[in-house]
Parts: structure tokens; C-alpha cells; sequence
């Protein structure tokens, strides 16, 4: 184990948090967590091979890839405001090494590993040392995820008496790279942005508008997040302005704010679906299976004028003969039909023409009956094979890549009704099943053959998201699919983040006027890991040029600047404001309000209310999601604002 000496400052305290992993997302969860949440860290990463001076080299590049991330995100870090991260290279994590990293003192330990059994054995001995931490484990396997956030829960609950992690917010937390990426792309493909915060399976997305002509009136969204320093209508620019104003932005700004500033332009929030939306339409789902898809009209109007036929032989059967129920009649007119009946050799003339006409019905009933059982069986397969691409489909998302990743891009867009068309080469993908399931259209061939993305109709299409396991598939497709359509919104899934950023600014520079979005898998994972480390109420961050504002979930109880006021006197510009009130009962409350509603068939409403009258007023047993500054979610804390943060900030 080798600790790199720090200056004095960075020697630890209670309540860091420590970073522990092998790749790139533990390099960027750690900057993730000094820029925007300004907190302190302990970064634990693998032992170099050679020690001594090729180590100090390696974290000295380590603490530069940080630094960079952290300047890119917040101006205000530039000049080293924050303690500098403290950075332990050891060859396993064991005991020893996590007392030195401080577990014991810590708030949170984020386990990023690439292997489980190693994140598992870590969290176990993490979880003896301090039984109060706040664990986040990265687990591929999301079965074997939810058992061990019970166990280690559960040992935490006994070794401290009285202990309830779920109340001190001490909880385990397991997340994977599908679950956390899958938000963030899906909103790519829906909004052309990744500033989405999702509270109760709402998805919310901060937008930048341009100000308004004269004569027009802007629309306020759910509520106006901040003013911006400038403004920028380019589709492929960056994602916030370039704060190149000489007047930096103002968050949270009150409504006189917002209506005397003229020429400036705002970040608003919107709601762009609810999750959990009826399947769509064509779903051979639910009890009932209505007739008209199980059988063709010309079928059904052959069957219904057989019916009409046999009804009427077995009237004139009751009438003409000497029987005088109707059902002993009708009873006749079956047996001659299915020609079972007794021959009517010593009958009247009357009995024995209905008696032919009954078996000449029946000849024409079995090929009609053989129809319908062939119709039937057809319906059934295509029901349970692959959707091909609508022939009148346009507006839709198109889908390369069906595996961990895209599976759960799929279930997201799926569930918000946004209309998909799939690629996939391996016909035994993990997606597959789940396409077939949700009647989605699925296109099986490689991406990079012609021919193959005119099948998913990407002429016609609303963006497309590529999302193999290939940077260079995901690549090609991307600029084959400018060449078909250069106006085609684009999100690529890379894994390195320099590559990403090339690749985007190149994508940029030649399509101008198309929207242009390439995402890191440490990227699009970093800001959920932060925000399980931060806490159960933290909902998501989103940033407003080079500034930050926090969406959070808390208890009204024990907060005197919330409890007993009205929502309009709750509300303090540049520091927070109530957006939303928790409506369900507290027994009935999802304990994390970022995570998605499981979709039980019970039709589960949403809980929040967003549309608040500014005279309610609040009372201890309420829950409300906030959008504050990093001050004002320090000052409802409790906590003391750390140093090198600003009040004007936040």
C-alpha cells in the first residue's frame, strides 16, 4: 500500500468520502463529487506495477485527468479551493487498507471495481468497520444486487441497536452501469439533452430559452430555474451557454427578477413524460383477445353466413317436421351437418331436402374451420416472432445495440410511448426477448451493411442512439446515418471519455446544424453514483452554465425554514424553492424518489404534485422535492459550508 503524501489540509476528517475502483468511473465519481457537491475524498485505486517514481507519476496524471473534469464543470474550482483528493494505491482492499483510507470516519464509500466479488468482499469488511456508512456498490448482477442491499442493511441494523438505516439514510445502494446510463440516453434521444432529474418516475429536463420577442409571452414551464449570462441557439453547442456575459447567472430567481430582466435568457423546467404508460397499441396483451385480431374479415363474414344458414335449416326443420322444441330441432340440423345423422330414407320429401342441405353446409363449414384454425395459430406466431419496421413509421428512435445497455434504453423509451425501431446482429441478444415482449420492431443484421439502417426506416427517423459494445461501430453507424439524413439527432455510446469528446466536437464542426451528443460510459454513470453517496435525498444535479443546482427530497420535520410556512414564504431566491409535495401516505412513500416506480399492473399514480397553491402550508409529516443551490442544501443540512464555496454560488 502506498499513501502519497498531501498537504496538511487534506489530512482526514469526519465525514469524507472515499472512491474506490480500477477505471475511469472512479476518476470521474471523484470529481463528480468535489465540483459539483464539494466534498471531500479519498481515492483508493490499484497499485502500479512499479512503484516509487513511475507511481507519483501515475497519480500525478490521475490528479491532472481530475482536475480538468473539475474545470470543464465549475470555474470556481480552477484555482484549487478545494483540498486537494487524497489518493492510496494498494493491491487489495482489505481491512487494513480502508482504516488507513478512513472508513471509520467517513460519510460514504462508493465500491466502482469492474469486478463484483471484489466490491462484494469490500462492502462486507466496510460495512463490520463502520456500520453508520453509506454504501454504493457497483453490481453487474442486479438479482444478487437487491440480496446484498438487504443483507448488508440488515447487518448494519445489529451491530448498532436501534439502528434504521433506511431513517439515518446509512442504506446500501446498488447500482450497474445499464441502470444509471439508461436514463441519460434515453432523455438524449427525447430532449437532445442529459439535464434530466427523474423524482416518482417523472422525467423533468431544464431547457434553455432564448428570450422572447416583443409582443411574445414565454412560457414559464413548471417554474424558472435561473437567468442566463447568455444565451445560445446553436442545436450541436454545447450543452449550457458559455457564461462569456459579463453578468454571471442568477439561480432561482423570484418572479420580479425574472420579468425586469429583459434580453436574458432562462433555464426552465418541463416534465417530458410520465413512466408507466399503456402498451402500445397493437399488444396482444390483457384476458380478452378481441376477435378482429385473431381472425380476418373476410373469415368472420364467412363464418358469420355459415352461422345464418344453420340457424336457418334448423327454423325450417322445427316448422316443417313434426318435433316441437326448437332445441331438439336445432339438435337435428347438427347431426345432418356433421353428416353423424341417420340417413332419412322413410321421412317426408321436406325432411330429407333439409337433411341434403345440412350436409352440403357441412362440406363448406370444415374449409372454413380449417381457415380459422391456420388464421388463429398465424396470429399466435407472429404475436411471439420480431416486429418488422411499419411501412408508414417516421419519428421514431432508432435503436443500435441490444445488450446490457440498450435492453434497459429500450424498457425506458418503451415505457415513456416513444416509438422505437431496433438493430441488433445477434439474433440471441439479451434485448431480444424484451423486444419481442413490448411488440417492438427489431431489424437483425449488421449496422455497418448497407442496407440494413434503411430497414429501420432512419430516413424518416427522429434520432438515432448507438449503443453496441464497438466505439467504431457505433461511430460508422453514426456517420453513415448523417450521410442518409444530415439533420438526424445523434447520441453515440463511447467508453472513453477524451474519444467521446473528439468525436463529438468532430461531428459538430461537420454537421453544424444537426444535434450531436456522444456519451462516456463514466460520464453518463458518475452523477447517479454521486448522488447515492450523497443520500437518498439527493434526486439529481443539474448544471446552469458553470454553476449547479441540486434536486432534492426532504422531510418538512426539523426544518424550521420549511415547517408551518406557506409555499411562497418557503420559497428563498438564490438558495431554494419548493417545487413538488409528496402526496402519498408515508407508509406508501418510495424511500428514493430517483429510482422508478415498479410497475405492479395496479396502475400506481404518481405521488407528487407539482402545480402548488403559494398559500398551502406545510406541515412535519409532508415530503417535498426542492431545487436548491449547494448553499442552500448545506444551510437546510445543517452543514457548514465547506471552504472555497460561495455564497453567491451555491
Amino acid at each position: 500500500m502506498v499513501v502519497f503524501p498531501q498537504p496538511a489540509r487534506a489530512a482526514v476528517r469526519p465525514g469524507h468520502m472515499i472512491v474506490a475502483g480500477d477505471d475511469a468511473l472512479a476518476e470521474r465519481l471523484a470529481a463528480e463529487l468535489r465540483a459539483v457537491y464539494r466534498e471531500r475524498i479519498t481515492l483508493v485505486v490499484p497499485a502500479a506495477r512499479r512503484p516509487g517514481a513511475a507511481g507519483s507519476a501515475r497519480v500525478s496524471a490521475l490528479l491532472g485527468r481530475m482536475q480538468a473534469v473539475i474545470n470543464r464543470t465549475d470555474d470556481t474550482l480552477t484555482g484549487g479551493a478545494l483540498d486537494a483528493p487524497r489518493v492510496i494505491e494498494a493491491d487489495t482492499l482489505d481491512a487494513a487498507v480502508l482504516t488507513e483510507a478512513g472508513v471509520r470516519e467517513a460519510a460514504a464509500l462508493a465500491l466502482v471495481h469492474d469486478d463484483d466479488e471484489t466490491n462484494i468482499h469490500t462492502a462486507l469488511a466496510a460495512r463490520r468497520l463502520n456500520p453508520r456508512l453509506r454504501l454504493v456498490i457497483r453490481l453487474y448482477n442486479r438479482k444478487l444486487g437487491q440480496h446484498l442491499e438487504e443483507l448488508l442493511d440488515q447487518a448494519a441494523a445489529l451491530a448498532v441497536p436501534g439502528l434504521d438505516p433506511a431513517a439515518l439514510d446509512t442504506s446500501t445502494t446498488v447500482l450497474s452501469d445499464a441502470d444509471t446510463a439508461a436514463p441519460a440516453l434515453a432523455a438524449t434521444a427525447i430532449a437532445g439533452t442529459s439535464k434530466v432529474v427523474q423524482a416518482d418516475g417523472l422525467l423533468l429536463r431544464a431547457v434553455e430559452r432564448t428570450p422572447p420577442a416583443r409582443g411574445e409571452v414565454a412560457d414559464p414551464g413548471l417554474c424558472t430555474l435561473a437567468l442566463l449570462s447568455s444565451t445560445t441557439n446553436d442545436p450541436a453547442g454545447a450543452e449550457g451557454s458559455d457564461a462569456s456575459g459579463r453578468e454571471g447567472p442568477t439561480l432561482l430567481p423570484d418572479d420580479e427578477t425574472v420579468a425586469a430582466a429583459t434580453g436574458r435568457g432562462t433555464v426552465v423546467l418541463e416534465t417530458v413524460a410520465h413512466t408507466g404508460s399503456a402498451p402500445p397499441p397493437g399488444r396482444l396483451t390483457g384476458r380478452g383477445l378481441p376477435l378482429g385480431q385473431l381472425f380476418s374479415r373476410r373469415l368472420r363474414w364467412s363464418l358469420a353466413g355459415l352461422g345464418i344458414c344453420v340457424l336457418g335449416l334448423a327454423v325450417t326443420t322445427w316448422l316443417t317436421s313434426e318435433q316441437r322444441h326448437p332445441l331438439h330441432a336445432g339438435y337435428l340440423t347438427l347431426l345432418d351437418l356433421f353428416a353423424i345423422n341417420d340417413p332419412a330414407l322413410d321421412e317426408p320429401t321436406s325432411r330429407q331436402v333439409l337433411q341434403l342441405l345440412s350436409g352440403l353446409a357441412g362440406l363448406l363449414f370444415l374449409p372454413v374451420l380449417l381457415a380459422a384454425a391456420l388464421e388463429a395459430l398465424g396470429t399466435f406466431r407472429t404475436a411471439s416472432a420480431l416486429r418488422r419496421p411499419p411501412r408508414g413509421l417516421s419519428g421514431h428512435v432508432v435503436l443500435l445495440g441490444l445488450g446490457k445497455v440498450g435492453t434497459r434504453v429500450l424498457s425506458r423509451l418503451t415505457e415513456l410511448g416513444i416509438p422505437v425501431v431496433c438493430v441488433e446482429e445477434d439474433p440471441e441478444a439479451r434485448g431480444i426477448p424484451v423486444a419481442r415482449r413490448q411488440r417492438v420492431p427489431v431489424v437483425i443484421g449488421d449496422v455497418t451493411q448497407e442496407g440494413v439502417l434503411e430497414a429501420a426506416k432512419v430516413r424518416r427517423a427522429h434520432s438515432l442512439l448507438a449503443l453496441t459494445s464497438s466505439d467504431t461501430t457505433n461511430l460508422e453507424a453514426a456517420l453513415y446515418a448523417r450521410s442518409v439524413k444530415p439533420d438526424l439527432r445523434a447520441a453515440l455510446r463511447l467508453y472513453d471519455d477524451d474519444f467521446a469528446t473528439a468525436v463529438y466536437r468532430t461531428l459538430r464542426a461537420a454537421h453544424p446544424g444537426a444535434l450531436t451528443r456522444s456519451r462516456s460510459v463514466s460520464t453518463l454513470a458518475a452523477p447517479a453514483f454521486a448522488g447515492a453517496m450523497m443520500g437518498r435525498q439527493i434526486l439529481g444535479a443539474i448544471p446552469v452554465e458553470r454553476r449547479v443546482l441540486l434536486f432534492a427530497a426532504l422531510d418538512v420535520a426539523g426544518h424550521p425554514q420549511l415547517e408551518g410556512r406557506t409555499i411562497a414564504e418557503s420559497f428563498r431566491p438564490g438558495a431554494w424553492r419548493v417545487l413538488a409535495l409528496d402526496t402519498a401516505a408515508p407508509d406508501d412513500r418510495l424511500p428514493d424518489l430517483a429510482t422508478t416506480p415498479a410497475h405492479d399492473g395496479t396502475g400506481r399514480p404518481a405521488g407528487l404534485v407539482w402545480e402548488l397553491h403559494p398559500g398551502y402550508v406545510l406541515r412535519p409529516q409532508d415530503r417535498v422535492v426542492l431545487a436548491t443551490t449547494r448553499q442552500g442544501l448545506a444551510e437546510l443540512l445543517g452543514r457548514q459550508p465547506r471552504r472555497g464555496t460561495r455564497p453567491a454560488d451555491a
